[in-house]
């Protein structure tokens, strides 16, 4: 095989994988309404203006978490986010919140105090690994794009274009409904916009 074949075969299988690991067909998750999304009884906390979604805590600090209403299994969910008011504590489920769940953390800890965007938090383990270069990454007071992959048991995290984050953990849940998060126990805000996820079962 010449050399010019080889490179021409190493280019088309490694945009191979690229189309379908970094670049999948992503569809609108919040089409400018909540259709998609199992709203809570008496929502108070989730609420759409000009198409962001915008989480606040109500005066007992009571949190929620908003579910998709299907459930996924090997998935890329890619969001923008903005802090608002408040010690902003939210995160990504990315298949429910069983034991065997991960969750990716957007904002200040409630456990360690800090912040730990990107990182996964999985019950029982807390923070197994901290995602890494968020601190030079990521816009406090803009507008942030965080790229999320679950496929099978590995996990993999983008912070504005960047990847943070790629963990595994053993007999992950295999499948769930991807949630966002609002924590209890806090006076906050957060900003969500352009929600898409591409299925890569």
């Amino acid at each position: 095989m010449n050399h010019w074949r080889l490179l021409f075969i190493t280019f088309l299988t490694v945009s191979s994988n690229y189309g379908q690991v970094g670049n999948p067909k992503m569809e609108p998750l919040l089409p400018g309404n909540l259709d998609q999304w199992k709203v809570p009884e008496k929502n108070i906390w989730w609420s759409l203006q000009d198409s962001v979604l915008i989480a606040r805590n109500d005066s007992d600090k009571v949190g929620s978490i908003l579910w998709t209403k299907k459930e996924y299994t090997d998935f890329v969910i890619e969001l923008d986010f903005k802090f608002g008011t408040g010690t902003v504590d939210s995160g990504i489920f990315m298949r429910g919140d069983t034991e065997r769940d991960v969750q990716i953390q957007i904002g200040i800890s409630g456990s360690l105090k800090r912040d730990m965007t990107g990182s996964p938090y999985v019950p029982g383990l807390g923070y197994p690994v901290e995602a890494e270069g968020v601190s030079g990454l990521l816009e406090v007071d803009k507008w942030n794009t965080l790229r999320a992959m679950a496929r099978g048991d590995s996990y993999r995290v983008w912070l504005n274009g960047t990847e943070i984050l790629q963990y595994s953990l053993d007999s992950a849940n295999p499948q769930g409904p991807i949630g966002l998060q609002l924590h209890p126990g806090n006076e906050m805000t957060i900003h969500f916009k352009n929600i898409r996820v591409a299925d890569m079962k």
